[in-house]
């Protein structure tokens, strides 16, 4: 995932800051309590293809 890139997305519904985790290869938003998939190296940064992040689940 490109640096610069990073650091120019955000969260869709928030407008808010992302966090990469590489190993499970998502985007996530801690204030909507979403993580946006990356395919093939794109981020996939629609809400409806998000997963929801569990209750109890880690940022």
């Amino acid at each position: 995932m490109d640096n610069k890139l990073l650091k120019i997305l955000v969260c869709p519904v928030t407008k808010g800051p992302l966090i990469y985790k590489k190993a499970e290869q998502e985007l996530v938003s801690k204030s909507a309590r979403l993580a946006y998939p990356i395919r093939d190296g794109i981020p996939v940064m629609l809400e409806e293809e998000a997963r929801k992040l569990a209750d109890d689940e880690e940022i």
